[in-house]
């Protein structure tokens, strides 16, 4: 087969291509340039898309013995994932940066482009395994659960998966390393990036303030107008106050600067936040139970569910998985009633449903009940 290696500049993207190569397939390396304004280096395992990771791809490249590519992707992806980024926080959701750009940037633009060019299949360095089945391709867990990435890529559709290509899913992260030395990879012990890529400080709140600050400012309200205001515990009673909806998220603990302690004595978590009032609302770890929400957009790797089903679901990236009940109330709508309680869930991240190791879709959370 014709494969397109997405090559980050990191050792996983590059063990996957070397897998590639060493199946017998005809393989080109290419180097996504995601960002507009690239930084010379890393600062440790903080974002990624700097020239040093291009230049890292390059080389894994040249070891390979592979034809390399670098794709500017900047504006799209800056359109498609990063604005989307800051206008899901300016309205009080939490969303997840890398699966946006799963579905919209690598398993469109990128596959989009690839199968136009002729390739049959786009390969990542992402942990999570594909099973052709008598009923179709299935994505699984991958056999490391803790670099399992199964949950980003339930935004794939079944057409997506039939052209993906994902050939670290059955082995260990150390071993990757391992095999990446052995192949005379420089990338071996390279760190792995924990941030979001296109904030490499890892001050996401910095982030969201001076690009909604830079929007405030040409819409004539004045640069702290229309951001600042209360913090208030459930009854309604003003406890603190802040700069902006956009630095907060439901479940945190952490960074409410709030003067007056709760009357309990017990810590104080977001419980909601609302931009149309600029209100965030605080409680108790009690008050953050959440027994079932409604998901919508659903995106299916497999057969939608047919009426009431029992499954599993994940509700973030590293989370456990939680036993459940689904039902698709119509094309853009799903339903989900938790088995036990989960904390901390906010509108905006994803829902992604699973059959045992097999993810069969996913949705965004819209809503919450408890």
């Amino acid at each position: 087969m014709k494969v397109l290696a997405a090559m980050s500049g990191g050792v996983d993207s590059a063990v996957a291509a070397a897998r590639a190569v060493a199946a017998g397939h005809d393989v080109t390396g290419v180097h996504l340039a995601l960002s507009k304004s690239p930084q010379s280096h890393r600062s440790g395992a903080r974002g990624c898309c700097t020239v040093e990771d291009a230049r890292d791809a390059r080389r894994a490249a040249d070891v390979l013995g592979i034809p390399f590519y670098v794709w500017d992707l900047a504006e799209r992806f800056d359109a498609d994932v990063v604005d989307d980024f800051v206008a899901e926080y300016a309205a009080g959701r939490t969303p997840n940066p890398c699966l946006r750009c799963n579905e919209r940037i690598k398993f469109a633009a990128v596959l989009d482009k690839a199968l136009a060019l002729g390739f049959d299949a786009v390969c990542t360095g992402h942990y999570a395994r594909l099973i052709d089945a008598p009923t179709g391709r299935e994505l699984h867990r991958a056999v490391d659960p803790g670099k399992d990435q199964s949950y980003v890529l339930g935004v794939l559709t079944v057409q997506q998966l039939a052209h993906a290509m994902f050939p670290l899913g059955d082995t260990a992260k150390a071993q990757v390393r391992v095999e990446a030395a052995a192949r005379g990879l420089q990338v071996a012990d390279k760190p792995d990036s924990h941030d979001i890529c296109f904030i490499a400080d890892g001050d996401t709140a910095g982030f969201l303030r001076n690009r909604l600050l830079s929007e405030h400012a040409g819409s004539g309200d004045g640069a702290g107008d229309g951001m600042s205001g209360e913090i208030v515990d459930v009854e309604g009673n003003r406890v603190g106050a802040h700069e902006g909806v956009f630095g907060f998220t439901v479940g945190q603990r952490k960074g409410l600067r709030i003067g007056t302690p709760a009357p309990d004595g017990r810590p104080r978590y977001v419980l909601d936040v609302s931009p149309v009032t600029r209100t965030v609302t605080v409680g108790s770890a009690a008050d953050l139970d959440v027994r079932a929400m409604t998901g919508v957009r659903p995106r299916w790797c497999a057969e939608p569910p047919a009426g009431r089903v029992e499954c599993l679901v994940q509700l973030r990236a590293h989370g456990d998985p939680l036993p459940a009940v689904v039902r698709l109330v119509d094309a853009d709508t799903l339903d989900v009633e938790l088995l036990s309680a989960a904390r901390g869930v906010a509108p905006g991240q994803a829902v992604v449903v699973y059959d045992g190791t097999r993810v069969v879709g996913s949705a965004t959370i819209d809503r919450t009940r408890r």
